[in-house]
């Protein structure tokens, strides 16, 4: 599918979707506390479908309501077949902790772009613990014989994925002797450490750790099961506000202005770029603005990197962002992605290992290529509003966390086309 964007008048207000991030880390959870858990303001997406589809495979009964998710556990089941992640990283990174703990074996898939992302570091650190874990030379599938997960020491390193960290972290309570985490080198993208900390706080779990967050003990412990209420997300948000200083006047309404989500800095680099905004309990109000370049360091919220990059194309001066090396494995080589969008729509770009820098200007219209990343055709679309002609490819990416999101901008005065490709 692709969308055409004309140039449109943006204005309205939008309640923010749940947290992707959350859910994920809620239903592992979940699963993990025996009995009945109920999940409120849960997330329907790709990557929450593929995580409710692997746990029910391993045994885990889930009903699905519109406001209510209700989950019953009652341990783990080998599974009769391949446990399918599609492109959920999540997923996929914290099943295979999760299937240590699995009588039998299990073997993990994953989508396209999933199987070229690395695990190798994880199955290392599993490893370590006695779990017998192979795989595709580092990349998905994944091969797990578990049952019997003693836990202990184990060092793995920190700056490249925060999902190896916390699906450690999650696990380790159901382990006999509990786990030590040491991280070899700095933890990035902390926040999310911190959202999973977080979550299994909910379910009753205590976690200590140092200040550093390189360094964590988990002790044999059970999870309780709980009522747990899911957190509106500030990443799918970030466009919503992106989208209000570039076209418009928008409101987002049920933001947690108190949260561990690390991409809440997109308010702080709104209001560091000159971004009319105001506040008010949890809504948030974003005018159309007369942007200015500033530097932003993205270790802690990496996923802003195409919101940013797109301000960062009509702001005065030149913008530079760091900290985006690790947007290199994601769903797409996501600095590349932005760079070479960029320059088709007439914005000039200097590209390092661990820097994008953006000279602001007057964008064209353009096919993007959105290499079927929805960050990027959520992005590039809020340019498509301001300057109109503007094609996003792949369009339909935008199910894996924000599935209305086409119905979303056009409810706000977007003109948006979406054509079967």
């Amino acid at each position: 599918m692709q969308a055409s964007i004309s140039k449109s008048k943006i204005e309205g207000k939008v309640t923010a979707p749940p947290s992707k991030s959350y859910t994920i880390r809620g239903l592992m959870c979940g699963a993990l506390a025996p009995g009945q858990s109920r999940l409120l303001n849960s997330l329907g997406s790709d990557d929450t479908d593929a995580a409710t589809s692997v746990l029910r495979k391993l045994g885990l009964k889930i009903k699905q309501n519109r406001h209510e998710w209700i989950l019953n556990s009652n341990g783990f089941k080998a599974p009769t077949q391949d446990l399918f992640c599609g492109n959920s990283a999540a997923t996929l990174r914290f099943m295979m902790a999760m299937c240590s703990l699995v009588p039998g074996e299990c073997r993990l898939t994953a989508g396209l772009s999933l199987s070229a992302r690395p695990v190798k570091p994880l199955q290392e650190a599993l490893q370590q613990l006695g779990i017998d874990c192979t795989s595709n030379d580092g990349f998905p599938p994944v091969n797990i014989k578990g049952g019997n997960f003693k836990g202990g020491v184990v060092t793995l390193p920190g700056d490249i994925s925060s999902q190896f960290v916390s699906a450690l972290l999650m696990v380790a309570p159901h382990t006999s002797q509990g786990i030590d985490i040491k991280l070899s080198t700095p933890l990035e993208s902390r926040p999310y450490v911190l959202m999973t900390l977080d979550t299994m706080q909910w379910f009753g779990i205590t976690v200590a750790f140092n200040e550093s967050l390189n360094s964590f003990s988990v002790l044999p412990q059970k999870y309780q099961p709980t009522r747990y209420i899911i957190e509106s997300d500030w990443s799918s948000a970030s466009y919503l506000l992106a989208l209000g200083a570039l076209t418009g006047d928008v409101t987002v309404n049920d933001l947690p202005m108190e949260t561990m989500q690390g991409d809440r800095m997109i308010l702080n680099f709104l209001k560091q770029m000159g971004a009319e905004f105001t506040s008010r309990g949890s809504s948030i109000c974003v005018k159309k603005s007369n942007l200015k370049a500033i530097k932003a360091d993205l270790t802690d919220c990496t996923d802003l990197l195409p919101t940013m990059a797109v301000l960062g194309a009509v702001a005065q001066g030149k913008t530079e962002l760091t900290g985006i090396a690790r947007a290199r494995i994601k769903e797409s080589d996501r600095v590349t992605a932005v760079s070479e969008n960029l320059e088709r729509m007439g914005i000039k770009t200097f590209v390092e290992p661990d820097q994008l820098v953006i000279t602001g200007g007057v964008p064209v219209g353009a096919v993007i290529d959105s290499q079927n990343d929805h960050r990027i055709a959520m992005a590039f679309s809020l340019l498509g509003t301001a300057v109109g002609n503007t094609i996003i490819t792949q369009a339909n990416s935008v199910s894996k966390t924000y599935p209305e999101f086409w119905d979303v901008l056009q409810n706000l005065g977007g003109k948006v086309v979406l054509n079967e490709q």
